[in-house]
């Protein structure tokens, strides 16, 4: 008798680098109904392990941005800041690999890429980093962008920085199999990411979520909608209109409804999502004006 499949699982991961804008909102309404339409559940992971980049009250401000847009999460949130002994258990995991470094490079003494490669020889002072050498040899089915062939080359990755702070290449597998996220969908930007994470995880003997990347959001310059870049916060109380634009800019077909409420245009959006209109939108350049 055949296992029953896992109950879809998908998950919202912002950092709380500052208040959602519109391309973090397209993602999320992406992975929302990606999820609602599977009548799975979707879960919220705040990636707090950053403070040097982390903007005071900005995990509060997405928490209210979400509701304000109707997109409600099931479960508790999961705050990252919370989770270190599980990361420095994974890398006690991941020692006996063999695969393990430390690195005193600088980012003018890295290789291509932004490798080491067992280059350097810290000295017993220096500060260093951990890092992993990667095969990333494993390739996989994108549910948006198709097969994507694995980069062919060996590299290195770093799990925990100079500072002592863990690496979001670590946890983000760590916390994706500890909520036991089934499909994971994000911008393409970490499409690159995609390989060697996929490598940690059978490390970690965790299972392997299926992976959907959607298209970036450029402004009208053609620069990604990013908090770095600037990009402006969205404005909850306009929350139908930014939650149409975002389905226009995802290529669906209600983005146009009548529909009167937030909510509405949610189950209306849920009942019509269309995974191949993302794979069309791929193709093209996503501006937002």
């Amino acid at each position: 008798m055949m296992a029953a499949k896992p109950q879809y699982r998908g998950r919202f991961a912002p950092s709380p680098t500052g208040p959602l804008h519109m391309g973090s909102l397209l993602t999320a309404l992406a992975s929302y109904l990606h999820a609602r339409s599977a009548s799975g559940l979707w879960l919220l992971r705040i990636e707090d392990i950053d403070p040097p980049r982390e903007v005071p009250g900005a995990s509060d401000s997405i928490l209210r941005s979400l509701e304000a847009h109707g997109l409600h999460w099931d479960e508790s949130v999961l705050f990252q800041s919370t989770r270190l002994d599980a990361y420095a258990e994974a890398l006690n995991t991941l020692k006996a690999s063999g695969r393990l470094f430390p690195c005193s490079c600088t980012r003018a003494t890295l290789g291509p890429g932004g490798s080491c490669l067992r280059r350097c020889k810290p000295g017993p002072d220096d500060p260093t980093a951990l890092r992993i050498q990667l095969d990333e040899s494993m390739g996989f089915e994108d549910q948006i962008l198709g097969t994507q062939a694995p980069p062919g080359e060996s590299g290195d990755l770093v799990l925990r920085r100079k500072d002592g702070l863990y690496a979001y290449a670590l946890a983000v597998v760590v916390d994706d199999a500890r909520q036991g996220v089934t499909h994971v969908v994000r911008g393409a930007d970490l499409l690159p990411q995609t390989f060697a994470q996929l490598e940690l995880l059978t490390l970690l003997h965790s299972p392997r979520p299926d992976y959907a990347h959607l298209p970036i959001v450029c402004d009208h310059r053609g620069t990604k909608l990013s908090k770095q870049a600037g990009a402006p916060a969205i404005d909850d109380k306009r929350a139908l209109n930014n939650l149409r634009d975002a389905l226009r800019l995802l290529r669906q077909p209600c983005a146009d409804s009548p529909a009167a409420t937030v909510d509405e245009l949610l189950v209306q959006a849920t009942a019509d999502w269309d995974p191949r209109a993302l794979a069309r939108a791929a193709k093209e350049v996503l501006v937002y004006h």
